[in-house]
C-alpha cells in the first residue's frame, strides 16, 4: 500500500513539472493541478495512513498507535478547496489571454 502511494506521489510530480516546462498555458495549468494531487497526496501520507485506525476515540479505547491522525485529512481537504479555486483563476486568465492574443503559448508568440 505505502509503496502505491509512493509511486503515485512521484509519478504526478514528475508528469506535473514536464507539463510546467511546456510552453502552452493549458499544460502548465494542468501541470500545476498535478502538482497539487501530489502535495494533497504526500501530506496525506505525512500522517501514517493506518489500515482499520478509529477516525473518533471512542471512550478511551483507542491508543495513539491505533487512532488515525485527523489534521492531514483536514490539511488535505483545506488544499484541494484552494487549488481548486486557483485552478479556476488561472483558467480564466488564460481564457483571457487566449482571446487578447489568439495564441495559447506563454510568451504570446508561435514558435518558428
Amino acid at each position: 500500500m505505502l509503496l502505491l502511494l509512493t509511486l503515485a506521489i512521484g509519478t504526478l510530480t514528475a508528469c506535473g513539472i514536464w507539463l510546467l516546462l511546456r510552453a502552452r498555458s493549458f499544460d502548465a495549468i494542468l501541470g500545476l493541478t498535478l502538482l497539487s494531487y501530489a502535495v494533497n497526496l504526500f501530506i496525506f501520507a505525512a500522517g501514517r495512513p493506518r489500515v482499520d485506525a478509529e477516525p473518533i476515540l471512542s471512550g478511551g479505547s483507542a491508543t495513539l498507535v491505533t487512532m488515525a491522525d485527523p489534521l492531514p485529512q483536514a490539511l488535505v481537504l483545506t488544499a484541494i478547496v484552494i487549488a481548486f479555486s486557483m485552478t479556476a483563476l488561472l483558467l480564466a486568465i488564460a481564457l483571457r489571454a487566449n482571446a487578447a492574443s489568439g495564441s495559447d503559448h506563454v510568451d504570446s508568440k508561435e514558435p518558428r
